[in-house]
């Protein structure tokens, strides 16, 4: 199963940053993450109001370094 990784930083201390996991939708493979991705940064924009994403990929949601 993928998630697209965020790398999110704060808007008044951009020197502050974290990693957030989402997982997406079973079935859909790491070509189509790309495409998908877009609607969740809407809905995780909202939710985490004051932070910013700086970039983003889709990764396997077994890895560990997050």
């Amino acid at each position: 199963m993928l998630a697209i990784v965020l790398s999110a930083c704060l808007a008044n201390q951009p020197t502050v940053c974290k990693d957030y996991k989402i997982p997406i939708n079973e079935g859909i493979d790491a070509s189509h993450c790309m495409s998908e991705a877009p609607p969740y940064f809407a809905q995780w924009n909202e939710e985490h109001p004051g932070w910013q994403i700086k970039r983003w990929r889709c990764a396997s949601t077994s890895e560990n370094d997050i």
